[in-house]
């Protein structure tokens, strides 16, 4: 492994931090704008194991018709030193591909935790929830199982995370487009979040060098690169793993999309107007406030969903509505917090209630909008925006306005 071992804070703790870090776009995982509140006196903590002890949290299933697959990858950026490693290492990340599985194989497989248990364990440190590991949710994903192929290579949409957070905090969304077909990879960016290294090594947000969504960008570029390598047959890991039966030359990296949330969100406009072959950009409530700025006109798709970084809030996302030339879509969900996505939305409800908060503190964290409901729209609206753009599919028209089906969803012209 070729970068810094986890390690403990100096400076500022991140409850001094985090009113600042989110103004910045930086969000903190699982919705905490502040520390949970301990659980009341009468209850404790939550137990730890044990006959009484409560049901593990869950994540909603996703709704495609195909099982989900998912494997990890070891990547080092050989391109790039990492100034927060030790001098002359590169950048090592950690990504991993999620795709639709072959059915008559998926249940061999087992299921996908979360998070691994090191990067789990500082993730609850880190935002101060006292929860026991165990109670944390499994996936949909079946860890190696092979992939379905229908004689197509699969459309590949990147996903990259907010700042202090990690490459499992939209799941909901991207278990969601794999069960539809898509491949999906998420990256974690290593020392602006948490991160769990195949060796062990934890790494945290503990970098002396800051990450800006430039840094961000300049990691989705190289995993557009490793795309091309799996679509090319190659094995990117570099470990030397072994892929998922299918996966190598079963990916089109020439039909490729990108999300991100709140930084990521910034970072993905960054990548776009760096590589033309990412064809079409969704940005959850991001700032798109970064130097240097957009100020290059994007003429591909490019689809806003918004909370808090609003277009009439925010005069850097204003003046990103204008570059974009190609077709656009500002839409809001009624309610909506900046932690409003994500897997917060379902997560936080749940451990919030098992800690005994309040409604009225879970509110609070991930917004007025019913949870539910909340998760309906993160799942689909991104596959209706990822369906039309890399498919050619027009989804019911749920991307041409007002729908019936979602009205807590305001668009904005």
């Amino acid at each position: 492994m070729n970068t810094t071992p986890i390690a403990r804070r100096t400076g500022p703790t991140r409850r001094r931090v985090l009113g600042a870090a989110l103004a910045l776009g930086a969000g903190a995982p699982l919705g905490l704008a502040h520390s949970v509140p301990a659980a009341p006196a009468s209850t404790g903590t939550v137990p730890s194991g044990g006959a009484g002890s409560p049901a593990r949290l869950t994540l909603p299933a996703p709704t495609g018709p195909f099982p989900v697959g998912m494997v990890p990858l070891h990547l080092r950026d050989e391109s790039r030193l990492d100034p927060n490693a030790r001098p002359g290492r590169f950048r090592e990340l950690m990504a991993t591909v999620w795709y639709p599985a072959r059915a008559a194989d998926a249940d061999a497989y087992p299921l996908a935790p979360w998070m691994t248990e090191g990067a789990l364990k500082a993730f609850l440190d880190d935002v101060g929830f006292p929860l026991p590991p165990a109670l944390a949710p499994l996936t949909a994903g079946h860890q190696g199982a092979p992939v379905h192929r229908s004689g197509r290579p699969l459309p590949v949409v990147l996903y990259s995370h907010g700042a202090g957070s990690h490459r499992a905090d939209h799941t909901i969304v991207v278990q969601e487009l794999a069960s539809h077909g898509f491949a999906v990879v998420t990256v974690d960016h290593t020392h602006d979040g948490i991160t769990e290294f195949p060796d062990g090594t934890v790494v945290t947000r503990d970098g002396v060098a800051p990450l800006y969504p430039k840094d961000y960008a300049a990691d989705l570029l190289f995993l557009l690169e490793r795309v091309v390598d799996l679509a090319d047959g190659r094995n990117p890991d570099v470990d030397g793993r072994a892929l998922p039966a299918g996966l190598l030359g079963g990916l089109d990296a020439r039909n490729t999309g990108v999300f991100g949330w709140s930084k990521g969100g910034t970072a993905i406009a960054l990548a776009m107007v760096a590589d033309r072959r990412l064809r079409a950009g969704l940005a959850m409530d991001g700032p798109m406030e970064s130097n240097p700025a957009v100020t290059t006109d994007i003429h591909r798709p490019f689809m806003l969903m918004t909370a808090s970084y609003t277009r009439a809030a925010s005069p850097y996302v204003e003046a990103f509505w204008r570059h974009l030339r190609g077709r656009r879509l500002d839409v809001q969900a009624t309610g909506a917090v900046h932690a409003s996505y994500g897997d917060n939305m379902t997560l936080v409800p749940q451990a919030g209630r098992l800690l005994g908060m309040t409604e009225d503190q879970i509110r609070s964290r991930v917004g007025t909008l019913d949870p539910d409901r909340g998760v309906l729209i993160q799942q689909a609206y991104p596959r209706a925006f990822f369906d039309r753009h890399l498919r050619g599919r027009r989804c019911g028209g749920l991307l041409d306005g007002p729908s019936r089906a979602f009205p807590e969803v305001v668009y904005h012209p």
